[in-house]
């Protein structure tokens, strides 16, 4: 099957979510959507089970592929920072699945895979890499707090300098996820996350 139909079909799954609890989407009607047949769609996913984890992990990586676009956006360490928390804040206020998978907090409309790998038997790379363990929320703050390291760090930084940057990244990475349970007042994540950052932490 070409990437692209398997895109479409996550694609209907996650909007088909949004309209209605995750219980009340029906497989046939996913794949009408997608303009493939139901028996295209089981191919490609197993299951209704096969498909959630699917569509987690897009939203994982989704999620990862903007954090390292924020640590990019900018030449400041601090600035890098407070866009990484601004985009963990932003994207989990928009997407229920990723507030999910930060947070841990999987309400009754949403799929909730179980985070541990699963028997795959798919010829399908995409859903073997999806039957595979699926993120927690700390495993979240520490794939953010590492890629957050890798980026910062000065060559030839010494190693008590690099955990106290360690440190740094991931005050940000839960100062953020703070404020997607309890969203900040005027000034938002920004300002939360520079008056939190003593200047040479990073």
């Amino acid at each position: 099957m070409m990437p692209a139909a398997r895109e479409s079909l996550l694609d209907a799954a996650y909007t088909a979510l949004a309209r209605r609890p995750w219980s009340a989407v029906r497989m046939v009607d996913v794949a009408s959507a997608a303009g493939v047949s139901r028996q295209t769609l089981y191919n490609e996913f197993g299951s209704k089970e096969g498909l959630a984890r699917a569509l987690v992990r897009r939203e994982a990586d989704g999620y990862l592929a903007g954090v390292e676009r924020a640590l990019a956006t900018h030449s400041d360490a601090r600035d890098r920072l407070t866009a990484t928390a601004e985009w963990t804040a932003s994207t989990a206020r928009e997407n229920a699945l990723v507030r999910a998978m930060l947070t841990g907090c999987w309400s009754e409309r949403l799929p909730s895979p179980t985070l541990s790998a699963v028997p795959s038997s798919s010829a399908v790379p995409a859903q073997r890499r999806a039957d595979g363990p699926l993120p927690s929320p700390g495993d979240f703050v520490a794939i953010v707090r590492d890629r957050a390291v890798a980026v910062l760090s000065k060559p030839g930084a010494v190693k008590s300098d690099t955990a106290d940057l360690a440190r740094s990244c991931e005050l940000v990475v839960r100062l953020a996820l703070s404020c997607v349970a309890a969203p900040p007042g005027e000034g938002g994540v920004a300002e939360l996350v520079r008056t939190t950052l003593p200047r040479q932490a990073v």
